[in-house]
């Protein structure tokens, strides 16, 4: 694919690989990893808006960032109303932030349930409050949406341009809707018909786990760039790969990471966080399914960096 820098209201990213925010794993240790890697845009976990205005510590600690992190700081938040979008958008705690990501994508019943998340693609009118009420936070907005809620009511562009006219430096488009979560083929041409309906950076997310994969939606849809979900999770040397990076010594990184993640979140968190993460690397090798049973059998640090040691990556 061809690497370019993009211009999302002012700011120039170093690329146009982006590392997609995934809730459960785009911690501040895996996101300082993906941009040594070569991501040129990280973002959070999700945060809830309403979270950060009544002061949740736990909500807080999502948006901590390594003092070490020379990347644009992007956050990622998600609600369903406008006042406290723009308290969140105002506070502190995202005041160090240079863009804010509004959640309108997750497929999740609970956030769906709550009007947030995906539901927005249903309420075009309380989206669009939302954009305009985080952009009144002063801060630059993007958006990251699906193609729609089900295959019958796909409004890609009809969404994309509703973004843009409410105040939107940036859309991610998921080419995929609500009921496929996760799974079956990306819709390349939906993606295309929100690039062709604004003038804003696009960038296109789903099915990204190698270069031609990459090469093939950016061609297909004509979008500025591209997100990596779990090809990410599976293994963020892709970034390397994607952006002509020397590839990595992958058993260095993987116990860098360990030893980043139990310094700064402490042993059972890392434990837990890096025996999911070892079996993702190693996922589709042979042997896997014997070592997945090994890791969950790993009862502290010690045990898991003595098998990362011999692990193959």
């Amino acid at each position: 694919m061809r690497l370019k820098s993009i211009d999302i209201g002012g700011l120039a990213t170093p690329c146009n690989v982006f590392l997609a925010p995934l809730a459960g794993y785009t911690n501040a240790v895996f996101r300082q990893l993906c941009l040594e890697l070569g991501a040129g845009l990280t973002f959070t976990e999700m945060v809830s808006a309403k979270g950060l205005c009544y002061n949740s510590q736990n909500t807080r600690d999502l948006l901590y960032v390594t003092p070490q992190y020379r990347g644009i700081r992007a956050c990622q938040l998600f609600g369903s109303d406008p006042s406290y979008m723009r308290c969140a958008a105002e506070s502190e705690d995202v005041a160090p932030f240079d863009l804010v990501d509004i959640n309108m994508g997750c497929p999740v019943p609970k956030i769906f349930g709550n009007g947030e998340g995906c539901a927005l693609m249903n309420d075009l009118p309380r989206a669009s409050a939302l954009i305009k009420a985080a952009k009144a936070g002063g801060k630059r907005v993007s958006v990251k949406f699906r193609t729609g809620v089900s295959p019958d009511k796909k409004i890609t562009a009809d969404f994309a341009k509703m973004c843009e006219d409410s105040g939107a430096d940036m859309i991610t488009v998921h080419g995929r809707t609500r009921d496929k979560i996760y799974a079956g083929e990306v819709d390349y041409a939906e993606i295309a018909k929100a690039k062709a309906a604004v003038s804003i950076p696009v960038i296109a997310n789903g099915g990204v786990f190698c270069a031609d994969d990459a090469r093939r939606l950016m061609e297909e849809t004509g979008a500025d760039g591209v997100m990596v979900a779990r090809g990410a999770m599976y293994a963020p040397w892709l970034f390397a790969e994607l952006t002509g990076r020397p590839m990595p010594d992958k058993r260095a990184l993987v116990k860098r990471q360990l030893d980043d993640t139990l310094a700064l979140y402490g042993e059972r968190f890392a434990l837990v966080f890096m025996r999911k993460m070892a079996a993702f690397y190693t996922r589709g090798r042979p042997g896997s399914a014997a070592l997945r049973e090994r890791l969950i059998s790993c009862n502290d640090v010690k045990s898991l960096r003595d098998m990362l040691e011999t692990t193959q990556f």
